[in-house]
């Protein structure tokens, strides 16, 4: 076991090749402490929840007695699941694992600003048994835990005194329990420049009742095809992915745990994005949920392209139509 610890870190991830090892005393100790160096490849492909990783063997196996050094190590390829291109698969979020690859090769932890997922990204830390990883997540979610700020843009600021735009309204109860009044603020509630009225943190300047005003798009593309007979042939594909386009704070206000970020996940919260989609497929769930949360459309549009069967390798008498619509929804 010496020997195997000593090995860690090398480049070709602490393995002996069979022609440099084949005569080097303890060589077979090696291999058989770490199920053998040549049973994987150097380079490791790993499909994690639909999101392929490529990256070295030497940085899935850097932390020992963690779930993947058990996996790459102790175990042979052939008793790992993989998926039809014969990638290691792994049913985990696809999108966290991006950080728990990221401390595996230096096994520091570094986050984005505006980090919404760290008590999540910690279940999957203790998923791939990583202790100080989740114990450092675990420090961070308590420093988040703190009596925070909400900025006018609604985001959330640990230890940064709230902007001038907001402030508090003091309330009193009423003679004979009859409600309460708002009094005049304390001398050190911050006021706007104006002079107006101070709000509580649940209502925003941006709208009524503390929600943010503005626009979300949602996109899909379809396709279906028509034959002979227009109404007994049609034959329809189901959505493959709806697309969110807006202002991040909006769509992850809106969509919540469903939006898929995977392709823009360091978006700060008032920047726009055309890159979410949902993780859902069913455009009266999308409408639902924007109805609830005081949406309405505004507008709506679409296109389409027809080509002949024969082109996409159908039948003659099949025509083929793509099409793409787009639902404009606002916030007043």
């Amino acid at each position: 076991m010496a020997l195997a610890d000593s090995a860690r870190g090398l480049p070709n991830g602490g393995g002996v090749s069979p022609a440099a090892g084949s005569g080097a005393p303890g060589s077979g100790a090696v291999a058989a402490a770490t199920g053998g160096w040549s049973s994987f490849p150097e380079i490791v492909e790993l499909n994690v929840g639909g999101q392929v990783y490529v990256t070295r063997r030497c940085t899935v196996v850097s932390v020992r007695d963690s779930l993947l050094w058990r996996m790459f190590s102790q175990q042979q390829p052939s008793e790992l699941p993989r998926d039809s291109k014969g990638r290691f698969f792994l049913d985990r979020d696809g999108f966290l694992f991006r950080y728990i690859l990221d401390y595996l090769r230096d096994l520091q932890l570094v986050l984005p600003e505006h980090f919404p997922e760290r008590s999540r990204l910690q279940r999957e830390a203790e998923y791939f048994q990583l202790p100080d990883l989740a114990r450092r997540l675990a420090q961070t979610r308590a420093v988040a835990a703190r009596p925070a700020a909400l900025h006018r843009d609604g985001s959330i600021c640990a230890e940064e005194p709230p902007p001038p735009l907001l402030g508090y309204l003091e309330a009193e109860p009423l003679e004979g329990g009859g409600g309460a009044v708002a009094s005049a603020p304390s001398p050190t509630a911050s006021r706007s420049p104006s002079g107006g009225p101070l709000l509580t943190p649940s209502q925003s300047l941006d709208g009524a009742g503390g929600r943010r005003s503005g626009y979300i798009t949602i996109g899909y593309r379809g396709s279906y095809t028509i034959g002979r007979e227009a109404q007994a042939d049609a034959k329809f594909r189901r959505v493959a992915r709806i697309t969110v386009c807006g202002k991040t704070a909006l769509a992850k206000e809106v969509f919540g745990e469903t939006l898929n970020e995977s392709r823009d996940p360091d978006r700060p919260p008032e920047r726009y994005t055309a890159r979410y989609y949902l993780k859902f497929n069913f455009l009266e769930q999308a409408f639902d949920r924007l109805s609830e949360a005081g949406f309405r459309m505004a507008a709506c549009s679409s296109t389409g392209t027809c080509a002949f069967g024969p082109e996409q390798g159908g039948p003659a008498d099949d025509k083929i139509w793509t099409s793409y619509t787009e639902y404009v929804f606002c916030r007043d």
